[in-house]
């Protein structure tokens, strides 16, 4: 809203000043700060809220050390979260751009399903709170509207990259043919496509429909019946993941701001052509506005992070880490380094690994030597693999110090992918 004031201001009144509003890196750097403003100082207002209103965690008897002194700690923090990040994006970035609006829905959609779940768990005294069958049903709805809109919406677009012919350059000064690289060039015209980034690959990108072109020559135009289904996927997947990471004090907060910060510098070089020319990626009109965007969720995890250390003062419950893993999806999807997931997110995916295999491994054994033996003989101590070292004796903070410098790792590989090929 602030962007449009001030673009009018200057546009009409030369206002002094007001200009700096149009640069994405200015609005960024305030959507941050403001983030941490209110992430800090409303924050504790919202804990002493929750708090009074005695809407404290319920902890199972898991055998954790430490485990009993957080019960009645407040939840639904990530109430926090979601505030911190909407309330910024309203006020400095481009409320028109298809890709805004969509991180916004998803910010809502997830944040709501999981205030139900965590409402269902405080209020009416469930612990298995939303049933899996609906919270199920509701990421895949947010996956499902966020593959139409990508694929329909005429906005969501790529400039394809003109490599010039050898012909060209027989009349270009040896000078000239240096500099190629410093002058990249695309095409006038947008174009819709499927594309999407592969890491570790020279010619880096992959087309979904592909997967179905081998059917009939013009079957490459009904590639959404492959993309649809992978976003329903990617969503739920990493939703989930962000969820199961959620279970010692500031894990899933700092994980994500991370993620958050690899996925921010990943969209403004995505959406800047000198930039994308020069790592040689897809360059997507617009979707340098969701650097605003990220800065408001980086600054938002790191500003619950606040509070969420240990000891932690409040939990995030499934009304954060439910909108977060959806954040961190639908913007990898978005700006097409989807396939990056399971390198950047890598924290999610190991964590959400070592449930199904604690659990299919629990029923292998069971059918083949009995429940006593499976219960004696499990993969690991407890699942999820943070409750394994918790089990193993290691401190809850040394964790997430140690998970903190795996995601850094994972950050940097990241990066690596776009220069490695």
């Amino acid at each position: 809203m602030l962007y449009y004031l001030f673009d009018f201001l200057d546009r009409q009144f030369d206002f002094p000043g007001a200009g700096v509003f149009h640069y994405i890196s200015f609005r960024a750097a305030m959507a941050l700060i403001f983030s941490l403003i209110i992430s800090l100082l409303f924050g504790k207002r919202i804990i002493e809220f929750i708090r009074r209103k005695q809407i404290g965690e319920t902890i199972r008897e898991l055998g954790l050390e430490g485990q009993k002194q957080k019960a009645g700690t407040p939840t639904m923090g990530g109430l926090i979260i979601i505030a911190a990040i909407i309330i910024p994006t309203l006020l400095f970035a481009k409320i028109h751009n298809i890709y805004i609006v969509l991180m916004l829905i998803t910010t809502v959609w997830l944040g709501a399903l999981g205030f139900l779940d965590d409402y269902i768990k405080v209020f009416k005294k469930d612990k298995e709170g939303l049933k899996e069958k609906f919270k199920i049903f509701g990421q895949v709805g947010i996956g499902l509207i966020v593959g139409l809109v990508l694929y329909f919406h005429p906005d969501v677009v790529i400039k394809e990259r003109i490599q010039p012919a050898n012909n060209d350059l027989t009349n270009i000064s040896t000078v000239a043919v240096k500099n190629i690289h410093t002058m990249p060039k695309y095409a006038d015209q947008p174009q819709k496509t499927l594309k999407t980034t592969i890491p570790f690959f020279k010619n880096n990108e992959l087309d979904y429909g592909k997967f179905i072109s081998w059917a009939c020559s013009d079957c490459l135009k009904y590639g959404w019946l492959i993309f649809i289904p992978i976003v329903i996927l990617i969503v739920t997947a990493v939703s989930n993941g962000a969820n199961i990471t959620d279970g010692i004090d500031g894990l899933a907060a700092g994980t994500s701001a991370i993620i958050g910060t690899v996925l921010g510098i990943l969209a403004y070089v995505s959406g800047n052509t000198i930039f994308a020319d020069y790592l040689n990626i897809m360059y997507i009109p617009n979707t340098g506005e969701l650097v605003v965007f990220i800065a408001a969720f980086v600054g938002a995890c790191i500003g619950f992070l606040w509070y969420n250390a240990f000891p932690a003062q409040v939990f995030m419950g499934d009304t954060g880490s439910l909108a977060i893993g959806g954040i961190i999806a639908v913007y990898a999807i978005a700006i097409r380094k989807e396939l990056l997931i399971p390198i950047l997110c890598g924290i999610y995916f190991i964590e959400t690994l070592s449930v199904l295999l604690q659990r299919y491994y629990f029923k292998y054994q069971k059918k083949k030597h009995g429940i006593e033996y499976a219960r004696e003989h499990r993969l690991f101590k407890m699942a999820p693999l943070h409750h394994h070292y918790q089990k193993s004796g290691f401190h809850e903070s040394k964790i997430v110090t140690r998970f903190f410098i795996i995601g850094i790792s994972l950050a940097v590989l990241t990066f690596v992918t776009l220069k490695l090929r």
